[in-house]
């Protein structure tokens, strides 16, 4: 019987069984660390106080992402209120441990599972963790990569392994080619819509089929960082030409690419999958979401379904009532989910020439990551926002999960391209639409929930 790809790497990493449920636990290898603001201080300084060293401080990094400023201008601080202790304490405890730290208004600073892949600390067949649920971003990369918790980033740090109960695998196979305005966050709302947000429970889950190998390496990243949204281990994908292609250069990715043990990253023909889900991506439209979880999600020209009384009350609609036309009063494009250059390009297509409707209070783009930044301004994209009455930002988590910084009245309807809807993620009292760029610019322009399509279609027609 073959291997799978996650096979290969579990079994490249597993350094000893140490019993335990089911088929028993093993001692996996860890590559590399990453922590930030929210988390390493504290997991850095506990270390320090029971006299622990980080094994390797060569494989850790850490960097400021979640708390900090995304205004222009934001200097060195939060709008956290007494968010400044968790950026001064992070960056002593770094320096103190030897870790390399990505500072606020470093050069190099951005989200951390944008700047990884950036700077090519991820790489195919590497282990690599962090105590955030959405490390499984960087599965695109055909790594194994997922979320932990702070005493077990110390337990990684020191010892250089993690317990792990072995999961099962399950491949997600996307056959056919995406429609216009249809893009990798939809593919994975669809996937969560029509198995449920507990759909992957107990699994990795691999990306596979036509519609996956086409997409470039940003999508592939918005396609595995919402695996944790299907409650799955992690998400991963086989590397390619594409994957070397976007590594090659990175500041910490090798000079020489012809790593034997790369060639062998991909499932055997023969190889057994726990379970198996296969979806059309020609059928998928534009997804929006509608109540307190990524499976209350539904296409943008459809009727919100019967869902449960706490999502409906949550978000203003009932069962019957139209998605599109819904009124929206702020637009939000950024996350680790969709604030690479790709994810603004093509938000910009749509928004380039027009404006957001009157009605919308605050329209942000916040990028990735400064390099993200300095990309999108070189080719004019910030103008473009801006014209359109958007507000162009530094790079941060900023407006992904309320940390008492920003925040709108409450009962105040967002559109945005984040990775989730729960009740309060962006505050008290805010209902929450996820969605793709494209739809969140579209929904901007006209003040309401509102398909991109029609906007490309459009574009498409003055254009010619």
């Amino acid at each position: 019987m073959g291997h799978t790809l996650f096979d290969r790497i579990w079994d490249a990493h597993e350094v000893a069984r140490t019993g335990g449920q089911g088929d028993g636990a093993s001692l996996i290898a860890i590559d590399r660390v990453f922590l930030h603001e929210r988390t390493g201080a504290s997991a850095l300084k506990r270390m320090a106080e029971m006299g622990r060293t980080v094994r390797d401080p060569a494989r850790v990094f850490a960097v400021m992402d979640h708390i900090v400023d995304t205004r222009i201008g934001r200097g060195d601080g939060t709008l956290m209120k007494g968010g400044e202790g968790f950026i001064t304490e992070t960056r002593a405890a770094c320096k103190a441990a030897g870790i390399t730290l990505f500072d606020v208004n470093d050069r190099d600073q951005g989200i951390v599972h944008v700047i990884s892949p950036e700077q090519g600390i991820v790489l195919p067949g590497l282990t690599l963790v962090a105590p955030d649920s959405h490390t499984c971003t960087q599965g695109a990369f055909g790594a194994l990569a997922w979320g932990i918790g702070s005493s077990e980033a110390e337990h990684a740090m020191v010892t250089g392994t993690l317990r792990m109960e072995r999961p099962k695998v399950m491949r997600v196979s996307f056959t056919g080619r995406l429609s216009m305005g249809v893009s990798a966050k939809d593919m994975i709302l669809t996937l969560i819509a029509a198995h449920g947000a507990g759909g992957g429970t107990g699994h990795v889950v691999e990306f596979a089929g036509e519609a996956v190998r086409a997409l470039d390496m940003e999508a592939r990243m918005t396609l595995c960082n919402m695996a944790t949204e299907f409650s799955a281990m992690t998400g991963l994908i086989a590397p390619d030409a594409k994957t070397y292609e976007y590594l090659a250069g990175r500041p910490y990715a090798p000079a020489d690419f012809s790593n034997p043990h790369w060639a062998t990253l991909r499932s055997d023909d023969d190889a057994v999958f726990d379970s198996e889900i296969e979806i059309d991506a020609s059928t998928i439209a534009p997804m929006v979401s509608w109540g307190t979880s990524p499976e209350h999600t539904i296409a943008v020209d459809a009727s919100v379904p019967q869902g449960p009384t706490r999502a409906h009350d949550y978000i203003g609609l009932q069962a019957g009532d139209a998605l599109a036309g819904t009124q929206i009063d702020v637009a939000f494009l950024g996350s680790c989910t969709n604030s690479r250059i790709s994810d603004l390009r093509r938000a910009a297509r749509i928004l380039d020439g027009r404006r957001i409707a009157p009605g919308i209070r605050k329209a942000l783009v916040v990028p990735g990551s400064l390099h993200v930044k300095r990309q999108a301004e070189a080719e004019g994209l910030d103008k473009v926002f801006e014209a359109a009455g958007f507000e162009w930002r530094m790079s941060g988590c900023s407006l992904c999960f309320y940390a008492g910084g920003e925040g709108f009245p409450e009962g105040s309807r967002t559109i945005s391209s984040t990775n989730r809807n729960f009740q309060g993620r962006q505050g008290p009292g805010i209902r929450t639409h996820i969605a793709s760029p494209e739809t969140v610019a579209a929904s901007a322009i006209a003040g309401a929930i509102a398909d991109p399509r029609d906007y490309l279609r459009e574009t498409a027609e003055t254009a010619a």
